[in-house]
């Protein structure tokens, strides 16, 4: 929803340069005299904590061991922290079984633990907190979590909002910092946190909120793929400017836990030296480690049932988990087979006694390889099935879950993305963008199986099309990369090292409705009018030409806001009365009564209106009356989410 301010407009646009490119910097007051830089990997399923010491910045960025509850009444470290949190029953743990060095009753358990402990009671365990912190449909606010509680366990089992889990992740991360740098406080540093480059600006901004919450000060966000990026050129110690030349295009995969990500970089040249230049991201696709894991449990469930053992709701949910902690096992320790399933029952009027199965090699690769990497062709796109008039709400996963359908729809919307760029011109019957390099990132790709799958599928398509082949980047760090990525953005940011540009991801556009007369069953038709171009800076902001529109006060109304990240030439202030679906993508709206001030109630007042892309890409809409009215205050409109859905 929506901020609405009687507020004056915001002051003038920034020199160039003010603004962190490619991310964006919450309060830019903040790391001041900071003596690290921190990078914060807030995954779907795993979370990280990189630094680096800004007095060093030729350092590698290092990892922070995690202390985490690994038994009752245990604590350990671990290079990563799992993203989940089990909420136990009150009577479930004796006193002292849940404390951390630095809170002696958490009331819950969060990472390693509680990821192990909640494969055997599901129904208290919190995860995919940040798909669903992502997700538009549903109050992210609200206590939602666990998502998947039956009816009959719901007064039972505490719930919490993604929001909340999200912030719980990362106090965590702030906790075991200080717990182990109690010379250099957590809020003393510079803070990055990362986010998929497909967030949407209500995605973005509750993000930067939780990490407010988490008692994060200025923090700055990051596109994962960047950030990936970023720790590839901090681990080539140099030597990333012999793997990449002038006229490449860079595609970053990054498939994690819940999403698949793509990222387009361009590599340009400006006074005689290498810049990386972001052309492209491809939609938010809830695609992920997730759908990988529910499509194991239903093979071995598939297996079990030829047995003749029928699992309930309850046990797939374990059965779930259980597949998740097996393809962790396999694709990060080439030399394992079989890695056994435990399913537990509750008791004997279902199935007495736990259930025994496993997962093979063999079968996580043939499911996974066929089933979300499939050999497809260029012009192949994403397939959409008729849906139930019906359905249970839940993350909006996509429907096909092939990643290289995904991947090929990507390219082909973006045949023209470096057009624009000097020496990127592409050939004239060139059916899609043409990536020269790839860079992996993501749990998914330690299986090398996977990454030669994916680079093959791509080649072809290249190959097809006339184009050479395109070549790996060498040194990927698959589980680490994006939270190295992120600490080494902040040296960057302090100007050193190279930096990726870009600006926003989409260009974004506001619904006028047009004036004609009432007919029956027809809505006054809607023109698109662009308030923020592609690729606009962080902290900028634009000046809309001085045509005039009609704003309602005093009533309820909505605005309609609308993407594209195909339509490049598009510049402030450009008015469309038509669009295809491909062209424009309607994001959520914003439902507000704007003060009246004085004014009647339903009055239209002619203003004119200004656009700003936020620090944390928030895009924020002031419309300010004819001057000589009053004075310059105004109403702003900011697509965020700081009310409820």
């Amino acid at each position: 929803m929506s901020t609405i301010d009687a507020t004056s407009p915001p002051p003038g646009r920034p020199e160039a340069g003010d603004a962190p490119a490619g991310g964006s910097a919450a309060h830019a007051v903040a790391g001041v005299g900071a003596k690290f830089s921190i990078g914060i990997d807030l995954g779907t399923t795993h979370c990280a904590l990189s630094w680096v010491d800004l007095a060093s910045p030729e350092a590698t960025p290092q990892i922070l061991p995690i202390a985490q509850q690994s038994a009752p009444g245990a604590v350990q470290d671990y290079a990563l922290l799992p993203s989940f949190i089990y909420l136990p029953h009150a009577s479930e743990f004796a006193e002292g079984d849940l404390a951390l060095p630095w809170n002696g009753q958490p009331g819950a358990v969060v990472g390693e633990w509680a990821r192990s402990h909640g494969a055997q009671t599901p129904i208290r365990l919190v995860s995919s907190a940040k798909s669903w912190l992502g997700h538009a449909g549903v109050d992210r606010r609200a206590g939602i979590l666990p998502a998947d509680v039956p009816g009959a366990a719901a007064d039972d089992v505490t719930r919490i909002s993604p929001l909340e889990a999200s912030t719980r992740y990362l106090a965590h991360l702030r906790d075991a910092w200080n717990h182990s740098h109690p010379d250099a406080p957590f809020g003393q540093q510079a803070l990055t946190v990362t986010i998929p480059a497909s967030f949407d600006p209500a995605a973005r901004e509750l993000t930067a909120e939780a990490a407010q919450a988490a008692g994060y000060s200025g923090v700055t966000l990051l596109e994962e793929p960047q950030a990936a990026l970023y720790s590839w050129i901090a681990q080539s110690d140099g030597g990333w400017r012999k793997q990449v030349k002038v006229g490449d295009v860079i595609l970053v995969v990054d498939v994690g836990g819940g999403t698949s990500d793509f990222s387009l970089i361009a590599v340009v040249e400006q006074e005689g030296n290498l810049q990386l230049h972001r052309v492209a991201v491809g939609e938010h696709i809830l695609l992920g480690g997730d759908n990988m894991d529910l499509a194991l449990a239903h093979m071995v469930a598939r297996q079990l049932a030829a047995e003749g053992k029928t699992l309930d709701a309850w046990q797939m949910r374990a059965l779930t988990y259980a597949c998740r902690l097996a393809k962790e096992k396999l694709l990060s320790d080439a030399e394992v087979q079989t890695v056994p399933l435990t399913i537990p029952s509750r008791g004997t009027r279902l199935i007495g006694g736990s259930l025994h199965a496993e997962l093979t090699r063999e079968v996580l690769s043939t499911t996974i390889l066929e089933g979300f990497f499939p050999q497809v062709e260029s012009h192949a796109r994403p397939v959409s099935r008729a849906r139930a008039g019906l359905t249970q709400l839940g993350l909006p996963y996509a429907q096909d879950a092939a990643i290289t359908r995904h991947l090929a729809a990507l390219l082909g919307r973006q045949v023209g993305a470096t057009a624009a760029l000097q020496g990127f011109a592409a050939p004239a019957d060139a059916r899609f963008l043409h990536p020269t390099a790839v860079l992996f990132n993501g749990g998914v790709f330690k299986s090398e199986l996977l990454v030669q799958r994916t680079l093959a599928t791509l080649n072809s398509w290249l190959q097809a099309d006339g184009a050479p082949a395109a070549r790996l980047l060498d040194g990927a760090d698959l589980d680490f990369a994006v939270a190295r990525g992120a600490a080494y953005y902040g040296s960057v940011r302090g100007g050193q090292g190279i930096r990726i540009r870009g600006g926003t991801a989409m260009a974004y556009y506001v619904g006028v409705e047009s004036a004609m007369p009432a007919v029956p069953g027809l809505e006054p038709p809607i023109q698109a009018l662009c308030v923020a171009p592609f690729g606009m800076e962080e902290g900028t902001e634009a000046k809309l030409p001085p045509q005039e529109f009609g704003l309602v006060v005093g009533e309820a109304v909505r605005f309609r806001f609308f993407g594209s990240s195909v339509r490049r030439d598009d510049s402030v202030g450009t008015l469309l009365d038509f669009w295809s679906a491909d062209e424009l993508q309607e994001l959520a709206e914003i439902e507000a009564t704007l003060p009246a001030e004085g004014r009647s109630v339903g009055e239209v007042v002619p203003v004119k209106l200004h656009a700003r892309v936020s620090e944390i890409g928030t895009l924020e809409l002031l419309a300010v009356p004819r001057s000589g009215e009053e004075s310059a205050a105004g109403w702003k409109v900011e697509f965020e989410v700081r009310a409820e859905n």
